[in-house]
């Protein structure tokens, strides 16, 4: 029986208008490197066709802190979109020079990111990722999810470039004492930060999840 895994189609948002396009996927590929550093992935990120890329992670919880770090980290006019998929992954050529991949994961993470580009242009411009399943099992667990990512996503869209830094830290687990240490100022500066762009808040959002062993 194949595993179920969480597959994931990332896209650069408004790529066209880039003028380094070079440089922002060198940048994403780069953030994921450093989010998913010690966190094990089924498959590391890889770019496909266009400006599009895919990972596959074994658990949702990974692939949602991973996600988040990401955004967290891409330099200012870099931005993604991720569609997330949970199912099954198979092999459909193995003599092709890359492996090419089929399977319910790609078709939910494919639905995903659509569904993220109808919300992001609709009543969601803030909205950068949606999760889908065809687990009908899991229906708590879907709405839970997307729930919580049209919040992650609605605070990191408003935070500034400094408010990001020292929220990816702290989801890193570096003190207040170190982040300020890192960025210059004092610890009742970053923690104002924290409490003042939701960055503390999305902390606490991922403890709450890791906690119940999001799988």
């Amino acid at each position: 029986m194949s595993e179920s895994v969480v597959a994931l189609i990332v896209d650069i948002v408004k790529s066209r208008e880039l003028k380094d396009r070079v440089g922002a996927q060198r940048s994403i590929r780069e953030a994921f490197e450093w989010a998913s550093h010690g966190r094990p992935t089924r498959r590391s990120l890889w770019p496909t066709v266009g400006d599009e890329f895919q990972a596959i992670f074994f658990t949702l919880g990974d692939a949602l802190l991973t996600t988040s770090l990401v955004r967290l980290a891409l330099p200012e006019g870099v931005d993604c979109r991720f569609g997330l998929g949970r199912g099954e992954t198979v092999d459909v050529d193995e003599w092709a020079p890359g492996t090419i991949q089929d399977g319910s994961a790609w078709w939910n993470a494919r639905e995903a990111i659509e569904e993220t580009h109808r919300r992001e242009h609709g009543t969601a411009p803030y909205l950068r990722s949606w999760f889908v399943t065809n687990n009908e099992g899991e229906s708590g667990t879907v709405a839970l999810v997307n729930g919580f990512l049209l919040l992650r996503d609605a605070s990191i869209s408003s935070m500034r470039p400094r408010d990001r830094r020292l929220t990816a830290g702290t989801l890193l687990g570096y003190s207040q004492t170190e982040l300020a240490r890192q960025e210059g100022v004092t610890q009742s500066a970053v923690s104002q930060s924290l409490r003042r762009s939701g960055g503390a808040a999305l902390l606490a959002a991922h403890q709450e999840l890791r906690k119940g062993q999001l799988q």
